[in-house]
């Protein structure tokens, strides 16, 4: 199953022709049972998982959608986590010791988009980072890792974008403040059922500015799996549908270069998680 969220409503969505996508509004297609709202796709999202596996075939009314017209899958989460250094080598390009424990900080919602945008560059220090992200689908505290895949509902595509000079000043790091100016965080096109994808521990990551890879690597190569991750959060924070976690990214950042490498006026960043979709930003200055 596949969902995204419209122009504020929550829709199925499957491939079309071999350029587009379609979808079908769910609350049009359940008559009613589930809201429009995308945010309580989450919130009743075993119900909507168990309908759709016994309806969704039967559904009708499916009409053709621009991604330019989507918005961030989970609209409001309560919390969104993010993990620093999870890839060893982008601790090895960065200069940071592979961290013992998952690096924690937050993006703030504010920062959240839809995959397709306009970002402004508050900065000429301003870095790409693709990250495959985690969204919940059931709420829960103290989850094992053996049960972790049991709460998620599904995944998309991110990009935990940037900006170096803050991130990096003073003696304390700020890294949530850093990766929190408007646009910084888009998700999209769409979250991915579990039961989508052929091995859940190896999700390929690929990003492209201006057409040349910067990025690419697998989820095989975290430090720390999406079970770990999700044991360890909510050890200390209860988890509730609709959250996010970006879970890192793998190395080919622009800090990472010699020398260091940042988004201009004018470039096109394209993030890709096959089998998900497609993060498109252009950026303009501030």
């Amino acid at each position: 199953m596949r969902i995204a969220n419209r122009q504020g409503r929550a829709i199925l969505v499957r491939d079309g022709d071999a350029a587009h996508l379609e979808a079908a509004d769910i609350e049009t297609a359940t008559a009613g049972r589930f809201s429009s709202d995308p945010a309580h796709a989450f919130e009743r999202w075993d119900e909507l998982a168990a309908w759709f596996t016994e309806s969704g075939s039967a559904v009708a009314g499916w009409e053709p959608i621009e991604a330019s017209h989507l918005g961030p899958p989970s609209p409001s989460p309560r919390q969104i986590f993010a993990i620093g250094v999870n890839y060893s080598a982008h601790a090895d390009e960065t200069g940071i010791a592979v961290p013992e424990h998952p690096m924690v900080f937050t993006k703030f919602a504010s920062a959240l988009t839809g995959p397709e945008t306009q970002v402004s560059l508050p900065t000429e220090t301003v870095d790409w980072e693709i990250e495959l992200v985690v969204v919940i689908g059931r709420q829960g505290a103290n989850i094992p890792a053996d049960a972790a895949w049991d709460h998620i509902a599904g995944l998309t595509v991110g990009q935990d974008i940037s900006e170096r000079t803050l991130q990096m000043a003073g003696k304390f790091p700020q890294f949530s403040l850093a990766k929190s100016y408007p646009g910084f965080a888009p998700t999209g096109p769409v979250v991915v059922s579990l039961d989508e994808f052929d091995d859940l521990n190896a999700i390929p990551l690929r990003a492209t500015v201006n057409g040349r890879v910067v990025q690419e690597g697998s989820t095989a190569q975290l430090i720390f799996g999406i079970p770990t991750l999700i044991e360890r959060i909510s050890a200390v924070c209860t988890l509730y549908p609709g959250d996010l976690i970006f879970t890192g990214t793998p190395d080919g950042v622009g800090m990472g270069r010699t020398p260091p490498v940042y988004l201009k006026p004018g470039d096109e960043l394209v993030s890709e998680v096959p089998g998900v979709g497609i993060l498109r930003q252009t950026f303009e200055k501030n």
